[in-house]
């Protein structure tokens, strides 16, 4: 006897296709995968930032049941993990820096789930939170290197990109291979030396800005010796950009009256907020700068003169420096992009572009002054 009404389609749930058990393996390799990175890199951690990690280790854990479930005897069949993870695992083993958490919040971005209906929307919702929670691991380590990478990362381009432009442009003019070998060494030196300098006054300029601005503490000793009636403290607080009820409670409790009718809420504003945070470590030190800047420029302007030191001349040295620093811009534009959670090969074109374009245009204007390459 047909049990079903008429016309009504017997629900039988489909067996999963060939590509589904694909797409699930993966799934599930790469969950174990992302779950062993997070695990590398807590390893390597301690405190917050270790116990973070191995929470996010969790859910990948739980991500990985929930294929496993999916799969059921078909989950025993192994399958490796994508080339991008197995990369992460390998660099999180090895090195566990800023540079894989910033790979991880690239990957954790790109998650297939949002669009895949065998994944459930409380797992796409992890990956989105994933990113975010990765993105501020990453952030803390940004800004331990900021300082010194910042002058690094500036020096190192620098010096690709004006060394080549003058070994270009005075080679368009047709002098001879030697005196475009002792520009480009000159140049190397005076651009290092210009470079450091440069950083060493931008940095300690900075920091003692920093210092002028930063509050002291001699509202600890003055306050009690304070006229109540006419209280000097609550203006400091307000012109260090308290409200006026901020202000007063503020005022109040340096001088023992912890009785007034402000918010209590004010008490709990860390002093910190309002009396200035320590600034001094992102920005750096003046000598480390220097000496970043000094050394990157010099490893970067010295790639441009290589052809000519190893006897190459004319044409042939131009295109081998074009090449050699074009390889360079390219590594230095994936590494900022990188760091900065934005595409690698999109900041290397970025970075190839603007140095031989600048490159290009000096090489121009030699061709005009001069008889062209020798």
């Amino acid at each position: 006897m047909n049990t079903h009404p008429a016309g009504a389609p017997s629900e039988r749930p489909q067996p999963p296709s060939s590509s589904d058990l694909r797409r699930w393996r993966q799934y599930l390799a790469d969950e174990r995968a992302e779950a062993d990175t997070y695990r590398y890199l807590a390893e390597r951690r301690d405190g917050e930032e270790r116990d973070i990690l191995l929470a996010l280790a969790e859910a990948e854990g739980r991500h990985e049941a929930h294929w496993r479930e999916m799969l059921g005897e078909d989950a025993n069949r192994r399958t490796k993990a994508s080339l991008r993870n197995r990369m992460l695992g390998f660099l999180a083993r090895r090195f566990g820096s800023v540079f894989v958490l910033a790979l991880a919040q690239r990957a954790e971005g790109r998650s297939p789930y949002a669009s895949d209906p065998n994944a459930t929307s409380a797992m796409a919702a992890d990956e989105q939170i994933h990113e975010e929670v990765v993105r501020g691991l990453a952030t803390r380590g940004r800004t331990r290197l900021s300082g010194n990478f910042r002058a690094a990362v500036f020096g190192a381009n620098d010096g690709l990109v004006s060394n080549l432009a003058l070994v270009m442009g005075i080679g368009a003019t047709g002098v001879s291979s030697g005196f475009i070998l002792f520009s480009g060494l000159a140049g190397l030196l005076a651009g290092a030396l210009s470079m450091g300098a440069g950083e060493y006054v931008s940095v300690r300029s900075q920091r003692e800005l920093l210092e002028a601005s930063r509050p002291t503490q001699i509202t600890l000793a003055a306050a009690k010796s304070l006229d109540i009636d006419a209280n000097e403290l609550v203006l400091v607080y307000r012109a260090r950009g308290m409200s006026l009820e901020a202000a007063e409670h503020r005022a109040a409790e340096r001088m023992g009256l912890y009785s007034c009718d402000c918010d209590p809420s004010f008490s709990l504003n860390p002093e910190a907020s309002v009396e200035g945070n320590d600034e001094h470590e992102t920005v750096g030190t003046g000598l480390g700068a220097a000496l970043s800047s000094f050394c990157f420029f010099a490893s970067g302007a010295i790639i441009p003169v290589l052809p000519y030191i190893f006897g190459f001349t004319g044409l042939a040295a131009v295109i081998i420096s074009c090449v050699l620093v074009g390889l360079a811009l390219l590594m230095t534009g994936a590494v900022v992009g990188l760091l900065s959670g934005a595409s690698p090969l999109k900041r290397g074109v970025r970075q190839l572009a603007i140095g031989l374009g600048a490159a290009g245009a000096t090489y121009l204007l030699g061709m005009l002054f001069g008889t062209g390459v020798a």
